[in-house]
């Protein structure tokens, strides 16, 4: 059986309380902006959207059953840890699109009214303001998902598949795989413009995404020198599970050998780093580079043939 160390338990818990905030306001952009205004998007969410507007069956039902179907393929490939937080994922997110249906439906009084009685959030007119506003929620709550090892199923899993074997941005991917559900849309009402919005949707959603994963990925690489050396490398090891490289160098000035600890980690560490450093030497000099990519164990995976 399996033990988990308290760090890892801890680990786990904060990926699910960021998967759940990823997921808030992924089901925020939908249910208050994209579904009142008849926006389409990608993904199974984007299916379900067309679903509900030929045929008002909930957003919600359709796309957990497209993703049961798809979810019943993909654990094999993306693995049991993947998989488990996709599940939850796919449960939260269709409690959430509900809920937030629910809420916006019956209890948001809103003045201004289309002719078909769907609500305009943003006064009539503003459906291209709702359309960049859910978009921009939905790549937030994608970014934030992806980032803790989660995922909202559908063609979400098909970029996260590609993505482990092929070097494809996230975002990217998902407008590929997209690209004809938006399309399709047209066949429902029969007007280019909500095609055209679905491509902006899209398009802001995949900008979104990626700035948000990659920023999280930024990282760094240090070169340290101290006498104290040791106690340093021993305590990032220990503190940031960061590995650290020793470099024996000179200090042509004094004519004296002097120990360079070269460290990689990612950018949001850095503070950790220099916290850590000058609490065990005030006096040790730092340098701090940005890195343009770091491909290994710990970081990303080379994915090249």
């Amino acid at each position: 059986m399996y033990n988990l160390s308290k760090t890892e338990i801890m680990r786990e818990v904060k990926d699910y309380l960021y998967i759940t905030l990823g997921l808030i306001s992924y089901s925020l952009g939908w249910a208050v902006f994209l579904l009142p205004y008849q926006i389409t998007t990608g993904g199974t969410t984007g299916i379900g959207a067309i679903i509900y507007y030929s045929t008002g069956f909930p957003i919600q039902w359709s796309y957990f059953i497209i993703n049961a179907v798809l979810m019943t393929f993909a654990i094999r490939i993306l693995g049991p840890k993947f998989s488990i937080k996709t599940t939850y994922a796919i449960f939260t997110l269709t409690l959430l699109l509900w809920l937030f249906q629910l809420l916006v439906n019956n209890y948001l009084k809103v003045p201004d009214m289309s002719p078909d009685g769907k609500p305009l959030l943003l006064g009539a007119g503003q459906d291209f303001m709702a359309c960049i506003i859910g978009a921009a929620m939905c790549g937030i709550g994608l970014g934030i998902t992806f980032n803790y090892n989660g995922s909202t199923g559908g063609t979400d899993i098909i970029a996260a598949i590609v993505n482990k074997y092929r070097d494809v941005t996230l975002g990217r991917m998902i407008m590929i795989c997209d690209l004809f559900i938006i399309s399709s849309c047209y066949f429902v009402f029969q007007d280019w413009r909500r095609v055209i919005f679905g491509f902006v949707t899209l398009f802001i959603i995949g900008v979104v995404l990626d700035w948000i994963v990659n920023s999280a990925r930024q990282s760094v690489q240090f070169l340290i020198f101290s006498q104290k050396y040791d106690e340093i490398a021993d305590s990032i090891i220990k503190e940031t599970h960061r590995g650290v490289t020793v470099l024996n160098g000179t200090g042509w000035y004094s004519k004296t050998d002097a120990k360079v600890l070269v460290v990689l980690a990612k950018k949001r560490q850095s503070l950790d780093i220099f916290r850590l450093v000058k609490s065990i030497d005030p006096n040790a000099f730092i340098s701090q580079s940005s890195v343009i990519g770091v491909f290994g164990e710990g970081f990303d995976k080379l994915k090249v043939k």
